[in-house]
């Protein structure tokens, strides 16, 4: 509103609109050299030094009349003769934030000899005859008329902007709130979650933080691996030490040794000065290793000997250093199985995992998908600089049907992607979707979900009853099937108790004993 208002008022009167603080400094651009004038009077007489000291004079003048003032618009006298500004003060919440300025006006009864009064004092602040002759022909002159309606425009872009300095406020206690309605019983450093699960890794960070011993986090990417590492670090002795972190999957094995235990200079080509390693930077704080299961065998062997010796030895050093850092490693690989086929080494595995902290992933928490969906909405408008917008309860079900491969990352960049798609609009709708969340409910549906599971002969026309008992039927067939008919393990896949299977086995005659024996 405020851009449409600034465009009609330098359309229609070729003026400039700019924005004063409290202490009469002017905001805008209008005093940079790149800008883009309205005003021809204006552009020449700030590129004049006398004229900028005027300009500058002027608002803090202005602006000191304006202090503790109603926000009405009013006329005054500028630097140069017969020339008007009119200014409105900026008030919220009865605060005196600053003014709007509008900026030059001459009477529709100027006459010659207030013409050539201006022409004079530009030229004597150094402007040529010409520049001011262009300056006074290019004046905006108002009647009385019109005097009254620049100034409701002046006024209605100072209310504009109060309202937004409101709006800006209103967001930031709803901020406020949120963070306060999740307090610590829902979040943990930036960690956000009312499930058992989160409130179990809630309950276990705060007994390991102020501990030296290592932690080893596992879970899906996307879980927030990082963030359990920097709680660990913030809440912990060493918090007023370094935090460091690396991906070593970003790396491979001889930059990794750089990264972590630094190089001497002329060790290898490029290496034109001696570098320190991150386990040299982190002394007295904390290393945090992320993706630990992508690193060779022998980088493992000298992660080992740090952890257990503190001392490293830098790519081309002579002489080892020593290092005092607490280390969190993450992975999200399956480092038993690893260890297994040989391709981690357990002495290391039981170095770092001494704290064992496994991250849920999204779906297995879908109690925290709500909290997390409005602490992202907040997040997002609020960095967007636009209005809090709520997810419709159509787009909502989809959400909560989508499994969220990629867990809260995922989450959080699904939430910008509507607030960008739906514009203006308050209330986002499922059509804003991504297509992978879209296609995935269509493949929820009841025929898709008969197809895809091979259980075409149902008929989803007829009776629901009939229809539901054919479904019983097919699921427990081919679930006997695939369980090699081991019954205790298809009536927990059905989420069923044993003895409830049983019965229905018996009911639709689907026991593989009495049918080889002719029954």
């Amino acid at each position: 509103v405020v851009a449409k208002l600034e465009h009609i008022l330098a359309k229609w009167f070729s003026v400039e609109v700019f924005y004063i603080d409290p202490h009469g400094k002017i905001k805008s651009r209008q005093l940079e050299k790149d800008h883009n004038f309205k005003s021809y009077l204006f552009k020449l007489q700030a590129s004049l030094s006398r004229g900028h000291e005027w300009i500058v004079q002027d608002a803090e003048k202005i602006s000191a009349e304006l202090s503790g003032q109603a926000p009405v618009a009013k006329s005054f006298d500028s630097g140069v003769p017969g020339v008007k500004i009119f200014a409105c003060p900026i008030v919220v919440d009865g605060e005196f934030l600053g003014s709007v300025m509008v900026y030059p006006f001459i009477a529709d009864n100027s006459s010659s000899g207030d013409i050539d009064k201006i022409k004079a004092k530009l030229q004597e602040w150094g402007a040529s005859k010409e520049d001011s002759l262009i300056a006074v022909s290019k004046l905006k002159k108002i009647s009385v008329v019109e005097i009254d309606y620049v100034k409701e425009l002046v006024e209605l872009v100072s209310t504009e902007v109060s309202t937004f300095h409101e709006e800006i406020s209103k967001r930031e206690s709803r901020i406020h709130d949120l963070n306060s309605e999740l307090g610590e019983k829902y979040r943990y450093h930036m960690m956000i979650g009312k499930s058992k699960k989160m409130q179990q890794i809630y309950n276990l960070l705060e007994k390991v933080s102020s501990s030296e011993s290592s932690v080893f986090i596992q879970g899906e990417n996307g879980t927030g691996k990082e963030l359990v590492a920097k709680a660990v670090h913030y809440y912990s002795p060493r918090k007023e030490f370094q935090f460091l972190a690396v991906n070593c999957s970003a790396f491979n094995d001889n930059l990794l040794d750089s990264e972590l235990f630094g190089h001497v200079k002329g060790s290898f080509t490029g290496a034109v000065k001696d570098k320190k390693g991150l386990f040299e930077m982190a002394h007295g704080g904390t290393l945090f290793l992320d993706e630990i299961g992508d690193t060779s065998l022998a980088m493992q062997v000298k992660l080992l000997r740090v952890l257990q010796e503190g001392t490293f030895m830098p790519v081309g050093g002579s002489s080892s250093k020593k290092t005092d850092v607490r280390l969190i490693a993450a992975t999200n690989k399956d480092i038993k199985s690893m260890m297994v086929k040989g391709e981690f080494r357990e002495d290391l595995y039981y170095r770092i995992n001494v704290i064992n902290v496994n991250l849920p992933p999204l779906r297995e928490r879908k109690e925290d998908l709500q909290l997390l969906i409005d602490h992202f909405m907040v997040k997002r408008c609020g960095e967007s600089g636009v209005p809090h917008k709520i997810l419709s309860k159509k787009c909502l079900e989809k959400l909560f049907d989508y499994p969220f491969p990629g867990n809260v990352r995922e989450l959080e960049n699904e939430i910008e992607r509507l607030v960008v798609l739906a514009g203006d609009e308050k209330t986002i709708g499922p059509e804003h979707l991504s297509p992978r969340i879209l296609e995935h409910a269509s493949a929820g549906s009841p025929a898709s979900f008969l197809s895809s599971s091979g259980l075409k002969g149902v008929d989803i026309n007829g009776s629901l009853k009939i229809a539901m008992e054919e479904l019983e039927i097919l699921m427990i067939r081919e679930g006997l099937k695939r369980t090699n008919f081991n019954k205790s393990r298809l009536a927990k896949e059905l989420d069923v108790s044993r003895a409830s299977l049983i019965m229905k086995v018996e009911k639709y005659g689907l026991d593989k004993r009495k049918k080889a024996a002719g029954e």
